[in-house]
């Protein structure tokens, strides 16, 4: 039996390729011959550096930055043979370097992540793929533009603070001074979100709360975004603010639209990178997953992707995950998956979920390996 692994990672606990390793050991302990093809994937979030630097055979370097609130923190670039470089804005900027009792949205920009750019063109990128999720910021990208050299400038001409309680005193943005390398390299960014930069719908109003908005805020910051996106599509000579994308990460999709970047599913896009679609050619089941099986799964998320992609190859898929919503699973099974598994034994403290996601998810493959054999009938 030829089984493909290409699951997410799960969030807090488990690397992509470490979920693909114990899922690999769950199948083992039922089918010791059978052939496990591991393909650990990513959406353009958490694990998209280390997933596409696996695939391309490429290396991670480490970069110092600064985090959402200009703290010393070190980065990381892939970087892969071909010129191709891989970057997640998370890795500087990402929600999980702020404790929730330290978060200020009005402070945090995205300074850090023009470091991460710079490291990648330094590294001679002609193809940078950048993955927007996870950010603590909401500035739309504001720090990152005035990292890579353009300046924020209010009705006067004086510079302007990047960050997103100063925003709404832009009156204009000047882009002559950006790293003038970034001419020659094509930008994509991964990304599974489609909102645009403002309104209710945007940036501010679905994911400024979990960054620490209060509805107050909320407004605020969209009134503050929509000064910078007036500014930018002035200078940029294109709208970015409606793109689907624009909104992620804080708006650092609209600032990266408005130098050039093209969006692309990240799911799609690690897919390609990885090879999914080769792999599937002969297996006889997909194994997938992720920490939450929720609503955001059927956004486009890697369960989504790979079955998907199965479903195109003819492969049974079957999806592992730490958390099930059972709306969302009912609609993954509408979709043609084969079965949607919860990986935990019963109900557990969060921490102790965690801690066991790798031990639990051996044990429920291997539970599922099981089901599978006893479906095919008696010997098999």
């Amino acid at each position: 039996m030829r089984v493909v692994l290409a699951p997410d990672s799960f969030k807090e606990s488990l690397t992509a390729a470490r979920a693909a390793a114990a899922m690999a050991r769950g199948v083992r302990r039922v089918l010791p011959d059978a052939t496990c093809i591991e393909v650990p994937m990513a959406d353009g979030g958490e694990g998209t550096t280390e997933a596409l630097v696996a695939a391309l055979a490429g290396r991670l370097v480490p970069v110092p930055t600064v985090d959402p609130l200009g703290r010393a923190v070190t980065g990381v670039v892939g970087v892969a043979p071909g010129g191709v470089a891989v970057l997640e804005v998370a890795s500087a900027v990402g929600l999980g370097l702020v404790p929730p009792d330290e978060r200020d949205v009005l402070a945090a920009t995205s300074r850090g992540v023009a470091d991460l750019v710079r490291a990648a063109l330094d590294a001679g990128a002609r193809r940078l793929v950048v993955g927007l999720g996870g950010s603590a910021t909401n500035d739309g990208g504001a720090g990152l533009l005035v990292g890579l050299g353009a300046r924020l400038l209010d009705a006067d001409g004086r510079p302007v603070d990047p960050r997103p309680g100063a925003l709404g005193a832009v009156a204009a943005v000047d882009l002559a001074g950006v790293d003038p390398r970034l001419h020659d390299v094509r930008v994509e960014l991964a990304c599974d979100v489609t909102s645009p930069l403002l309104g209710p719908a945007g940036a501010s109003a679905v994911y400024g709360p979990q960054k620490g908005a209060s509805p107050q805020d909320v407004a605020e910051l969209d009134r503050a975004l929509a000064a910078l996106a007036d500014a930018l599509e002035a200078a940029a000579g294109r709208r970015v603010r409606d793109v689907p994308g624009a909104g992620a990460a804080g708006g650092l999709g609209a600032a990266l639209l408005a130098l050039g970047a093209r969006r692309r599913a990240g799911v799609e896009l690690v897919a390609d990178a990885v090879g999914l679609r080769g792999h599937l050619l002969d297996a006889d089941l997909v194994l997938t997953g992720e920490g939450s099986v929720d609503a955001q799964t059927l956004a486009g998320k890697v369960p989504v992707g790979v079955a998907d992609a199965a479903g195109d190859a003819g492969v049974p898929v079957v999806v592992l995950a730490g958390r099930v919503d059972t709306d969302a699973a009912a609609a993954l099974l509408a979709r043609g998956v084969v079965a949607v598994v919860p990986i935990s034994s019963g109900p557990v403290p969060v921490a102790q979920a965690l801690r066991d996601a790798e031990p639990d998810l051996e044990r429920a493959t291997a539970t599922t390996m099981r089901l599978l054999r006893l479906g095919a009938g008696p010997g098999r």
